[in-house]
């Protein structure tokens, strides 16, 4: 009951293997290999999903049908709080007219609610779907309890996370940030983090997998410097993750479970008599014998998957698109970039004007960044922006909005505070790398 689910779990979440040149994960060969079959009509299923849930969502709202409010699972998916409502609203009818092509073209164009709804959300949809529906694997047979434990003298002091965030990031790095967002909220409505605990792994362990890296790296026409530009990555990365818990506002987040009750501060000690290996096994043993059955696993895995699709995806659409826009068609985020002028001179960044405009668009869309960087000369400066727009990890289009969408205790000012602070803790890091390279 452990070790053939856990095995299996990390297997499908954590084992890298090629697949179409690149390396990956299983669980994100699933969702491809589902994008690739329903190819034709993938856009019009996330389109009608969305619009469904918005409709679906407004009208429980207004009539409360029974079934609804005497089911926990369906009354807590279809009945948000008014901002939420709001923006689920937004997010269906933007999905209409981007699949419409109907109203004003900086909504649905392609570099905006275009890029989001065929671009996107078919990925997410498809990863949403398998790693739902196998994160049960990972959760509820005992690995988590073992690695916690095994890793907890490790993860508390650099960190001061418990031991099991390593999985989290793990899941992250070698396959997708989302995935990263759904383990974390999930342990966090099962009172495995705290409120601070699942807002440091939220915003400081969903890292971007090797393979959006590398694409990244390539779109500045500098794929023969992976290795330099990903090591300027990690080392900047595992920066950001000492300082950033210990400054605000992420040491403001208070240390209680989503219920408000307070976690046992001897739960890291170990019982006499035990060594970390022993009692990781017997927490991990004791985890597994008490699944009730195979059809309980289901459930919640489909629970999982129904959650993150009909619930995040019309918050992904609406504020992604949103963020796109404002960086699209307003000069906001090159105003915002302005101050960061003297600060990367003064790190001593070539043509520092042009890679200041790049600095904040990341907060709308990681990609943004690389693609602004096309025109500037310098490989130094197109690496420093590449790399930047990695290690800034929080973007609205993704990221951001599954943050936003989650149970996960962070607010959009929050997000956008350590977005600015990620940025000026990750760039001097980033900089010495680019300037041993160059």
């Amino acid at each position: 009951m452990f070790l053939i689910p856990s095995l299996l779990g990390l297997l499908l979440f954590m084992a890298p293997i090629e697949f179409n040149g690149s390396y990956t994960i299983p669980v994100a060969v699933l969702a491809k290999s589902l994008q690739a079959f329903l190819a034709d009509s993938i856009v019009d299923i996330v389109a009608f999903v969305i619009a469904f849930m918005s409709v679906a969502t407004l009208a429980c709202k207004l009539f409360k049908p029974k079934f609804v409010q005497n089911s926990p699972f369906l009354h807590s998916l279809m009945n948000p709080s008014p901002i939420w409502l709001f923006v689920r609203l937004l997010g269906g009818v933007i999905a209409v007219m981007s699949h419409s092509q109907i109203g004003p073209e900086f909504i649905w164009a392609d570099d905006t609610g275009g890029t989001v709804l065929k671009d996107l959300l078919p990925t997410l949809f498809c990863v949403f779907i398998f790693a739902g529906m196998l994160l049960p694997l990972l959760l509820n047979f005992g690995l988590l309890e073992l690695f916690g434990t095994l890793l907890s003298k490790v993860m508390r002091p650099i960190f001061n996370l418990p031991g099991r965030s390593a999985i989290d990031c793990m899941a992250s790095w070698l396959g997708d940030g989302s995935v990263g967002i759904l383990l974390t909220s999930k342990q966090y409505e099962d009172k495995f983090y705290t409120q601070r605990e699942a807002a440091i792994v939220g915003t400081t362990f969903s890292a971007v997998s090797i393979t959006f890296s590398l694409v990244v790296i390539a779109q500045v026409g500098l794929e023969q410097l992976f290795l330099p530009f990903y090591a300027a990555v990690c080392l900047a990365g595992f920066v950001a993750a000492i300082i950033l818990p210990r400054i605000p506002p992420l040491r403001w987040k208070k240390d209680i479970f989503v219920d408000g009750s307070i976690p046992d501060s001897k739960a890291d000690d170990l019982p006499q008599g035990h060594t970390n290996y022993t009692w990781g096994m017997t927490l991990a043993l004791r985890k597994a014998h008490n699944v009730p059955s195979f059809k309980s696993v289901l459930g919640e895995g489909v629970r999982n998957a129904v959650d993150m699709v009909f619930g995040v995806l019309p918050v992904v659409m609406a504020l992604g698109t949103v963020a796109l826009i404002i960086a699209q068609h307003t000069p906001v985020f090159s105003i915002l970039g302005q101050p960061f002028i003297p600060y990367l001179k003064l790190l001593g960044v070539p043509e520092a004007v042009q890679a200041s405009q790049t600095i904040v668009v990341g907060f709308a869309d990681m990609f943004i960044p690389a693609i602004l960087a096309a025109p500037i000369h310098s490989d130094m400066t197109r690496f420093i922006i590449a790399a930047m727009s990695v290690t800034q990890l929080i973007y609205m289009s993704e990221v951001g909005a599954l943050l936003l969408g989650s149970k996960i205790p962070v607010a959009l000012w929050e997000l956008f505070v350590i977005f600015i602070l990620r940025t000026l803790i990750t760039l001097p890091v980033i900089v010495g790398v680019a300037h041993l390279v160059f």
